[in-house]
């Protein structure tokens, strides 16, 4: 089992394995200047004018006679102008021209004259591609040239360039990628004066940090201040064909990101002034780190040498030991109670735990090795009253997640809805617009619509299968990019119904892959549908059966994957806490950039309930201001479960908790109800198993729990109570939240509801108050349960393409 992303124990620290963490981290550098510097058409640097259009007309070679003038006349009208210049070269007089500069166009030669403006342009380009002026990064993107990949192909005449052309059009990007791929490599090699040859990664990284630096980053969106990286595309390719090392980074990002760092790489970042107490806390970590994942390691190394360390240099700059004095040890208090930016510290506790954990952990080395560390055991100054009311201020932490918990529990069908309702009005929309062409009008959701028909749209529709849809509604004016939005809103929506219906952590979200799907066949032919979760925060993997809610989520994940590539297709994963690469899998949730496919971040997701919540404030006041996590849909997943009579000890094992108090410090409401779950639960054990805790079961209690799943099945669906825990509810099945509704049984929801229609309006009349009261109740129950089962209804049946599990591992022995 590889690096999880948890935040507790659970690996020790290691090298991580070459084909999977980067662990030669390249270091941007532009390339040397080259000792014979490419020139298609020879040295013409000094050569004149008229030679210099001569070559290039040879170079292009155009069977038109028009072309050839034009091409003579735009490269003399360029010369010309920087003929005015001084310089004994090409490239002296074009900088001395000012053409080298941020923000120029040579298209700006030509004033407010069209023509003059285009000659201008086309003769630069010309002369890029003859590498007759080698422009600066700011100078080449003062203007787009379009298609000079193709011109500086046909120019260069290199065989590693054409290789790379083909490895391009052979690759599975989309046009656009495949466009920005060819020109970032273009422009790198045209700005750096190189052939392919000498573009190394260190090169081409050097080219994307200085792309994104200078906002040039072709095709990119803007995020704040910041751009996306250049040649993502370009960097996937070149390693794929082999031009790069196979030491090389696989991908760009992989580039990007340093690693693990060693011990003594995250206590040297406090720049700490004591070396010999640097050089203890680099011990210290070290022994730490054999017990603690690289996340934790990383958390204790910000808080010793930083939070505690460096923070008593600042207060006693003479302190040459542990031993503190009470006056040093109260301002260093003082000073960490309060973060950099005005706001107090919420973390205290935290923080004091951790270094009277440093010095008690001396105290007892020292025992046993005291040549080593009894120099260091000296009397701590964090004392016991001073964390006698953690357990205190922990309860008022649980108190105020468990508020935040009630808070959201009601906003949590609005979010629902949204989700839903965006997705499948966009779907709707695209499924019309798909099965028009373009300028074509449609109907759909309610509204008229217009498919988009620029020249760029039909363009693609000519050269290509499928491309994105835009779409222009025609009440309103509003142009929709219809494939973008409609996939967005379904990665919103998968998000959301994944989380609520397994209570996941977020990172255990992230790692789910089309491996995590399984299935168990009972011996009447019913097949249970179940989820591997492999370890998030323990080194305990589960399996949770899922609802049927959860299992059409997972079924449309997987569906849109199938219909798109035909499998599930292989991505990659950062682990951002653990620092490390994981192996290529299927994932679930995964993005796209160019051609590198990944796992879908936190910080992704994390963004998407964001936005999301965002939309919803602009119609519902109840959202202003309130966001949803990742955990609050779990704390409310733990909520439901427990407070629908789902015996607690059994929720912590969905959840994933090893300590039942964990349980229940994550539901919130009818605290009461818990206790007395726990309670039973005890006694019960107790009295059934008193001595023999675990053992394999026997026949007869195999036989028992398989009978338990027949019992489940009740007149409108299955229920879905767990194994060995009776009905809650009376079975008031229309009420209870464990009834999986089967579709087939809508038409009997219908008679039910006309039925306690008729007995409300009796009620009504009657002036039966509590009775009226039970009804509505009642009915919201079904017309909620009706609705989610016509949702489903709406989507096809998916081949999920399940992979085979042998049958000896679900059954016992």
């Amino acid at each position: 089992m590889g690096p999880t992303t948890g935040r507790i124990q659970r690996n020790p620290l290691r090298e991580a394995p070459a084909d999977r963490v980067n662990t030669k981290v390249i270091q941007p550098a532009p390339p040397p200047e080259p000792e014979n510097p490419p020139r298609p058409a020879g040295d013409l640097s000094r050569a004149s004018l008229a030679k210099v259009a001569d070559a290039v007309v040879t170079a292009w070679a155009d069977k038109s006679l028009e072309r050839r003038r034009l091409r003579r006349l735009s490269t003399v009208t360029i010369l010309e102008h920087l003929k005015q210049f001084p310089g004994t070269t090409w490239q002296q007089r074009w900088v001395a021209a000012g053409l080298d500069e941020y923000g120029t166009n040579p298209g700006d030669l030509g004033g407010q004259d069209k023509k003059l403006r285009k000659l201008f342009i086309s003769g630069t380009r010309q002369l890029f591609c003859l590498r007759v002026i080698r422009p600066s990064l700011d100078a080449f993107r003062g203007h787009t040239y379009p298609n000079y990949a193709l011109d500086f192909r046909l120019v260069a005449k290199d065989p590693l360039l054409d290789k790379f052309h083909a490895a391009v059009e052979a690759s599975d990007a989309t046009p656009a990628a495949r466009r920005t791929a060819l020109f970032d490599v273009a422009c790198a090699l045209t700005v750096f004066g190189i052939s392919l040859a000498d573009l190394t990664p260190e090169v081409l990284l050097h080219y994307s940090l200085e792309s994104r630096r200078k906002q040039l980053t072709r095709g990119a969106t803007k995020r704040g201040q910041e751009y996306n990286y250049a040649a993502i595309a370009a960097w996937h390719i070149l390693y794929e064909s082999g031009h790069f090392p196979p030491s090389a980074p696989h991908v760009l990002r992989a580039a990007l990101v340093g690693g693990q760092k060693s011990v003594e790489e995250l206590v040297d970042r406090q720049q700490l002034r004591n070396t010999t107490v640097r050089d203890l806390l680099v011990d210290y970590l070290r022994r730490r780190a054999a017990d603690l994942d690289h996340s934790s390691l990383r958390q204790l190394a910000r808080v010793l040498p930083g939070t505690f360390w460096s923070n008593v240099e600042k207060v006693n700059p003479d302190q040459a030991d542990l031993r503190l004095s009470e006056e040093t040890y109260q301002q260093w208090k003082e000073t960490i109670s309060v973060l950099p930016g005005g706001r107090p510290r919420l973390d205290m506790d935290g923080v004091l735990l951790k270094v009277r954990t440093f010095y008690l952990d001396l105290q007892s080395w020292a025992v046993a090795e005291p040549e080593r560390w009894a120099a260091w055991s000296v009397p701590c100054p964090v004392r016991d009253a001073e964390l006698r009311w953690f357990n205190v201020r922990r309860r008022e932490i649980n108190a105020r997640m468990a508020e935040r918990t009630r808070v959201r529990q009601p906003l949590l069908p609005l979010l629902v809805d949204h989700v839903t309702n965006r997705w499948m009005r966009l779907r709707e929309i695209l499924a019309a617009a798909q099965a028009v062409e373009p300028g074509e009008r449609f109907t759909a959701a309610g509204a008229q619509w217009q498919r988009t028909a620029s020249e760029y749209d039909l363009k693609r529709a000519k050269t290509e299968k499928s491309f994105p849809v835009r779409a222009v509604n025609r009440d309103t004016g509003e142009l929709v990019a219809v494939t973008r939005d409609e996939t967005a809103a379904f990665w919103d929506w998968a998000v959301v119904e994944t989380l609520r219906h397994a209570g996941l952590r977020i990172e255990e979200l992230t790692e789910l892959t089309h491996l995590s799907v399984r299935n168990y066949q009972r011996p009447n032919g019913e097949v249970v549908a179940l989820l591997v979760v492999t370890p998030s925060k323990t080194d305990r993997e589960r399996v949770i059966p899922m609802s049927a809610e959860l299992f059409h989520v997972i079924a449309q994940v997987i569906r849109r994957h199938r219909a798109t590539y035909g499998t599930v297709p292989i991505a990659s994963r950062y682990d951002v806490h653990e620092k490390v690469w994981c192996p290529p899998l299927p994932y679930l949730f995964q993005t796209q950039t160019g051609l590198e496919r990944q796992a879908m971040s936190t910080s992704t997701i994390w963004r998407r309930l964001r936005k999301c919540c965002t939309e919803l404030a602009k119609t519902h006041p109840e959202f202003v201001g309130t966001t949803f996590s990742a955990h609050d849909f779990r704390r409310i997943f733990a909520t439901d479960l427990v407070n629908s009579g789902l015996p607690i000890h059994i929720g912590a094992a969905l959840l994933g908790h090893l300590n039942i108090q964990t349980t229940r410090g994550y539901v919130a409401v009818f605290d009461d109800d818990i206790v007395r779950h726990y309670q039973q639960f005890l006694d019960q054990r107790r009295q059934l198993r008193p001595e023999e805790e675990y053992r394999d079961p026997t026949s007869e209690e195999w036989s028992e729990f398989q009978e338990h799943f027949d019992k489940r099945k009740v007149e409108l669906g299955s229920c879905g109570r767990p194994y060995g825990t009776p009905c809650a509810h009376e079975h008031a099945c229309i009420r209870c939240p464990m009834l999986s509704v089967n579709p087939t049984m809508l038409p009997r929801l219908d008679e039910l509801e006309d039925d306690l229609v008729a007995r409300r309006q009796h009620a009504i009349d009657q002036g039966w108050k509590g009775e009226v009261e039970g009804i509505e109740l009642t009915l919201t129950f079904l017309r909620s349960k009706r609705a989610q089962v016509r949702r489903s209804q709406q989507l096809p049946p998916v081949n999920l393409g399940i992979p085979s599990v042998p049958h000896s591992r679900l059954t016992p022995e």
